[in-house]
């Protein structure tokens, strides 16, 4: 188990335990605007049309995408699939296994690096992008910024990766801008901690390579002149999950070291704490209140990241491993970020549920996953031993926070859905994906080769298949197919995968634009289990309405059943529409199948309704 998914469990527990937690605050309603949806796409792998797919193989082998890919053709298509922003995860430049030395760029050690293309969550550099995604690796910031004016003239907005916890143990600035030392510069290496030392040390050991298991070696086992089992890093440094080993295990994050914000090693802090009350007040007061204080180096030359990339263009940040950074700084860098564009997107990768208020509230995030409530409750239905009643129960748990908890099926770290370690089957996503993404008025994600299928098959090397690998150069073969040379029209695409990717572009299109989904929420189904035969635990109800409009949505997450009843609308919900004792006509806004009627009685709604298995209905009173 990798230390990301071993401190998600943890959290897991925690979340079990406060199961019957209420709400602490009520809701606060997001002003009315459209849904957001995120498309999460690894940038390597989207254009690469190469399909030799070797283990460990080389960019010449297996091939490599480009930011050139990414045409206005290819942008217009992710843009009518629903989207509203793009994610490119892996531009800020990595480690990597290639040549670059003719570019002035050092050679990167095996012995430190995840597969050959390297973990985008060991930055190199902070103020380029990585060599790999450019044609002209000289022009590879102005290639990038072609990019982003593209992605802006298709209508939407850019999102990249910061990673503040750890970088690469081999950081090296090449184009810092003036005044801007790399991190470690002035530190003082004889010491374990000191508040504006950049890393930990660990004083008078020198780094040692962590045994690699698993019959795993660095590049597979090729001969190297780097892949001695050495790194020069005298003294050691803390490895970025905070392991504090000279010789790290091979499951800790060895390629990285950890980031010193000011936190002592016994955990206490230099620096001062958010005073009482701050979790209710607005960035503007965050930002004023770091504004003259003194505050540890690490903090500063990452604000000076963000702002960079903000006047670069960026719209916006997906934060690595928040958690495992200091609230106090999640307010000082958020807060400075708002204070130059007030719109920026701001998502954070936090699994704590215990943690999600305050990383919200002090540390200003805008979103952060729904991994540990709602992603793993539909998992486990999706695999067939879950229960939709769980999902209510999740969702009245974080209603205060309801707007900012971001809700995917899948992303770079979590299996495939088509894998068969997961569902086996794309098919089996449907119903969930449009629970995911009509539950609440949080952003959907969904990431690039979701919607047509992608099993996640291929053995890129470091890591095993049912994830697309993040570590090496491979073809992705669905998304391949719907790619199609580069037409990006589908063209290789099965009827199947076709008919997949036309469920996600009615349904993504329908949630930027529904009023609804911006609105209230209710649970009908604990209410319909009760009263309405026919009616289990692999169905699921809900109601979300605006002013001006109302929507029932019901899904079936069975692969095998179809299911009859007549789903109940209970009193309060019909007292709140104020409808009559009248039939009301019904629009399905998913394939317009069906035209089932509301039928208003005693105060009290019915809908007769046949539902497939795996087949879902968004119902709008007319």
């Amino acid at each position: 188990m990798s230390l990301k998914n071993f401190l998600v469990a943890l959290t897991l527990l925690g979340a079990i335990c406060a199961c019957q937690e209420k709400p602490r605050t009520k809701p606060i309603q997001p002003p009315m605007k459209k849904k957001i949806v995120v498309y999460q796409v690894f940038t390597r792998l989207f254009g690469n049309t190469n399909t030799t797919n070797k283990p460990w193989g080389a960019m010449e082998e297996n091939g490599v995408g480009k930011f050139e890919d990414f045409s206005a053709t290819a942008l217009k298509e992710i843009k009518d699939l629903g989207v509203t922003h793009v994610w490119y995860t892996g531009v800020p430049h990595h480690a990597v296994i290639n040549d670059y030395t003719a570019f002035g760029i050092s050679n990167d050690d095996p012995d430190v690096v995840k597969g050959r293309a390297g973990s985008p969550y060991a930055v190199k550099d902070y103020y380029n992008v990585n060599p790999d995604l450019a044609v002209d690796p000289t022009k590879r910031l102005e290639e990038f910024k072609a990019l982003i004016n593209r992605t802006h003239q298709a209508g939407m907005k850019v999102v990249i990766d910061i990673v503040p916890n750890h970088v690469a143990r081999n950081y090296e600035g090449l184009t810092n801008p003036d005044g801007v030392e790399d991190f470690g510069t002035n530190d003082d290496v004889s010491k374990e901690y000191d508040v504006n030392n950049n890393f930990y040390y660990i004083p008078n050991e020198e780094f040692q390579v962590p045994a690699w298991q698993d019959g795993y070696l660095p590049l597979g086992g090729e001969v190297n002149t780097l892949s001695d089992s050495k790194f020069e890093e005298v003294p050691a440094k803390w490895t970025g999950n905070g392991s504090r080993l000279a010789k790290p295990n091979f499951n800790d994050w060895y390629e990285t070291v950890k980031v010193n914000y000011g936190v002592r090693p016994d955990g206490t802090k230099d620096f001062d704490e958010l005073p009482e009350g701050f979790d209710t007040k607005d960035y503007t007061d965050h930002f004023n209140y770091w504004k003259e204080k003194e505050l540890p180096d690490s903090w500063t030359k990452f604000r000076d990241i963000v702002h960079y990339w903000l006047d670069f263009g960026v719209d916006g940040f997906r934060f690595d491993m928040a958690e495992m950074v200091p609230v106090e700084f999640w307010s000082y860098l958020n807060s400075s970020i708002k204070t130059k564009n007030s719109n920026a997107f701001l998502l954070a990768e936090v699994y704590n549920p215990s943690l999600y208020r305050d990383y919200i509230h002090k540390g200003k995030m805008d979103y952060l996953y729904d991994k540990v409530e709602l992603y793993d409750s539909i998992k486990h239905i999706m695999k067939g031993y879950g229960w939709t009643d769980h999902i209510p129960v999740v969702q009245e748990r974080i209603m205060d926070i309801e707007h900012h908890m971001l809700h995917f099926l899948e992303n770079h770290d979590e299996q495939r859905i088509a894998s068969p370690d997961f569902a086996g089957s794309a098919d089996l996503g449907k119903p969930a994906m449009v629970v995911s993404a009509t539950i609440s008025s949080s952003p959907t994600m969904i990431y690039f080769g979701q919607e047509v299928g992608e099993p996640g098959a291929e053995d890129a090397g470091f890591g095993k298949p049912t994830r697309t690998s993040i570590f090496d150069y491979i073809g992705v073969p669905h998304h391949q197919r719907w790619m199609n040379n580069k037409k990006f029209d589908g063209g290789q695409l099965s009827e199947n995968e076709k008919d997949l990717r036309d469920f996600y572009k009615r349904l993504l299109n329908f949630t930027v634009e529904s009023e609804a989904l911006m609105g209230e929420y209710k649970d009908i189904h604990f209410y319909n289990k009760e009263h309405t035969e026919n009616y289990d635990h692999r169905v699921l109800s809900f109601v979300r309405w605006s002013s001006n409009e109302k929507l029932v949505v019901v899904s079936n997450f069975d692969a095998s059943k179809s299911y009859t009843f007549d789903l109940k609308v209970p009193e309060e919900i019909i007292a709140e529409w104020e409808l009559k004792n009248q039939d009301y006509n019904l629009k399905e806004e998913l394939y317009g199948q069906v035209t089932p009627v509301l039928q208003v009685s005693q105060g009290r709604g019915s809908i007769s309704l046949e539902l497939a298995p795996l087949k879902s209905y968004i119902l709008k009173v007319l």
